[in-house]
């Protein structure tokens, strides 16, 4: 997976922000008292009139709320990070003074819309905060706090004039491009000591995020989050594991034939951990998300058909820069040729832009507004600390979006901002919803739209944009372009799922703190058959060093979006008369296809998920067969490539199953399942509007 956009310090998820950026305490030097208090409700007030007062309350909010966001991520200074906690504070206020308002509406008739609105109303924050002001205070003050740590952490070495520090972008590249174990071992040691400070933070901040969950009516912040899906925490739980049920067998596949090869390029002893599991430092990736770039090592046929993407996107960054370099006359200063350097940056970084709008363009959807090319922030500035993790942001819920992302010339950049314009879309699409409803289907979508695209980003479109040559109608090169896109997405599948089940069960009580990185590498065993090299005790808070956990964005949506991006993609195909091979279907330029995703994004969250997946693909059941027919050469390939070889592995230990998550066999799952609906039962009513 792609660094896929995330809802910075606060996410707004279920409803209220609708993926973008996301959200509080009173402007600096005013009264704490004087936030917004349930008393402001006008009396005889029907649920109509409420809904539409908070709509036009938080749509007039909404700018102040996400220009502080915005501030906080891309100058992060101390009275950046304290306005941020200003504004999150402020919000979760407000926040909490609605849903105690609603509650007069409880058991009463109302529109349908109205009640899905109140229902959205209760589940707007990831964060929910505890109402008390002084803790409420604390825990902004903390979602800030780790927010700055990550985006400014750096791993440095050195004294003195030798010392030399470098941040996540500079250690991410070493583990890109080198080959060298030691190195790359250093390098993914080093980003993993930026987290060690936030463990005590962290600590504390589920602590108040579940006392807020609790006076909203949920057992904790977890089943919180499993809230916002149409469905039953439980029956959420339940549907992950059947997915993954659905596709662990092509993970398996990818993850035997990798540890090959890795032994093929490091030798037997250093290309797995001990129970067959792949050494976390090489797989090209600080979190083992994405492997695509391991293309050099695990790449199926040398010659056939390249897809270089990233030495094409280099070659015309130096093209540009030495276009720069010649148009630049006189001073020739380190400082101007630095200057002139980032200029170039910026400008291949919007010329790659360009391009991933022209593939909307192409179906029919609108150009991207002015304000999105004078507002975004493209490159890494030179000189402050931002955080560079790719995000999408709709900063007024009418027209002002943008990204936030480090773009540097490489595959993984590119398709990153195909992704991230996937959300622009949706938000520019359901604009025109009542603000409460402006939000994906349900957060897996908002995650898929984007890398739907990236699916029919197909060899020969990248050979009708320049960017590979002219592809080879050959098996081999349908495995070499099957294998590009299964290091990202079927690579992703298991690290999708076991983030949440790590914080499932840090909300819920069963991982506790004194075993918070235990529990990280048991289930990174488990899921994803990967480990560290070497031990990693609890002086280590490792799940800090991924943006989405002191970011405190829910993970699940990732999965499943892994899972949508391919029934959409297959749907879409279906709707531009493509009838050959799945994997072969580019929907580029077809206005039909265009036609049928614009109709999906413009319904926002008006209306159950299950609805909106049958307007699109016919059924109202999330469903992985789509990802297996795509990749059914390739599996089948590997299977034979798997031969003779010992396949899958042995976790060290068994990763700790959190309440809420069924199907994993025998009587501690049983109890768990049973345990998660004695908590969808106290939770259940508080969810009706």
């Amino acid at each position: 997976m792609k660094p896929v956009r995330a809802l910075l310090a606060l996410s707004i998820t279920a409803a209220v922000v609708g993926l973008a950026a996301c959200d509080r305490a009173p402007t600096p030097g005013t009264d704490r008292a004087a936030t917004p208090a349930a008393a402001t409700a006008p009396k005889d007030e029907t649920a109509d009139q409420f809904i539409a007062r908070v709509n036009a309350e938080l749509k007039a909010m909404y700018p102040q709320m996400t220009a502080a966001q915005w501030l906080s991520s891309t100058y992060i200074i101390d009275d950046s990070k304290l306005l941020a906690a200003a504004a999150n504070e402020r919000y979760l206020s407000q926040l909490n003074s609605w849903i105690e308002q609603a509650k007069r509406f409880e058991g009463q008739e109302m529109s349908p819309q109205t009640a899905r609105s109140i229902q959205l109303l209760k589940l707007g924050t990831s964060m929910p905060a505890p109402s008390d002001p002084a803790k409420l205070a604390e825990l902004t003050r903390i979602a800030a706090d780790m927010e700055g740590m990550y985006g400014a952490g750096e791993y440095c070495t050195g004294e003195g004039e030798a010392r030399n520090c470098r941040q996540l972008g500079a250690l991410e590249d070493v583990l890109r491009n080198s080959r060298d174990y030691d190195e790359q071992l250093e390098a993914w040691r080093g980003w993993h000591t930026i987290s060690k400070p936030m463990r005590d933070d962290y600590t504390r901040f589920v602590e108040l995020v579940n006392l807020g969950a609790d006076e909203m009516g949920f057992a904790d912040a977890g089943e919180m989050w499993r809230s916002g899906y149409d469905m039953s925490p439980v029956e959420i739980a339940a549907e992950t594991d059947r997915l993954w049920t659905q596709v662990k067998p092509l993970y398996e596949d990818l993850h035997c034939y990798t540890r090959t090869r890795l032994a093929t390029e490091y030798g037997e002893d250093r290309a797995q951990v001990a129970g067959g599991m792949l050494p976390a430092h090489l797989l090209g990736n600080m979190w083992q998300q994405d492997w695509g770039n391991l293309w050099d090592i695990v790449v199926p046929y040398e010659n056939a058909g390249k897809l270089d993407i990233t030495g094409a996107l280099e070659s015309r960054y130096q093209q540009i820069h030495a276009q720069k370099l010649a148009q630049a006359t006189g001073d020739r200063s380190p400082a101007a040729l630095a200057d002139i350097e980032h200029e170039a940056q910026e400008a291949a970084a919007r010329q790659m832009t360009k391009r991933a709008e022209d593939f909307y363009t192409s179906l029919g959807l609108q150009k991207l507004p002015e304000s999105y090319w004078e507002n975004t922030q493209f490159i890494k500035p030179r000189d402050r600390d931002v955080v560079c993790h790719a995000s999408a942001w709709d900063m007024n819920m009418e027209g002002d979006v943008r990204t936030k992302m480090c773009i540097k010339p490489n595959e993984e950049d590119f398709t990153t901002i195909y992704h991230e314009l996937g959300h622009l879309y949706y938000d520019l699409a359901y604009n025109k919803q009542p603000p409460l409803l402006q939000a994906g289907a349900h957060d897996g979508f908002h995650e898929a739209i984007g890398d739907t695209i990236v699916l029919a980003m197909t060899p020969k479109y990248l050979e009708s944009i320049g960017l590979v040559d002219a592809q080879q109608q050959s098996q081999e090169a349908l495995i070499n372009a099957q294998m590009r896109m299964a290091l990202a997405k079927v690579a992703f599948l298991p690290f999708g799922l076991m983030i949440d089940r790590w914080r499932w069960g840090v909300f819920d009580g069963s991982i506790t703190p004194d075993e918070y990185n235990s529990a990280w590498w048991d289930l990174k065993a488990k899921y994803q058959g990967v480990a560290p090299v070497e031990a990693r005790g609890e002086e280590f808070f490792d799940p800090g060093a991924k943006y989405h956990v002191p970011g405190n964005t829910p993970y699940t949506r990732y999965f499943l979006a892994h899972v949508l991006q391919f029934q959409f993609y297959k749907s879409l195909c279906d709707a531009a008369g493509y009838t050959g091979p799945l994997h072969e279907c580019s929907f580029y330029g077809n206005k039909a296809a265009g036609a049928k995703l614009q109709a999906m994004l413009d319904k926002g969250a008006s209306q159950p998920w299950q609805a909106t997946l049958k307007e699109l693909t016919g059924g109202e059941k999330m469903d992985a067969s789509a990802v297996l027919e795509y990749f059914a050469p390739l599996q089948d390939w590997l299977k034979q490539q798997n031969e003779g070889q010992t396949c899958g592995w042995q976790a060290s230990a068994d990763a700790p199953a959190p309440a809420a998550q069924p199907g994993n066999g025998g009587d501690a799952a049983d109890d768990a399942q049973d345990d998660a609906g004695d908590k969808a039962a106290k939770s259940s009513e508080p969810a009706k509007a």
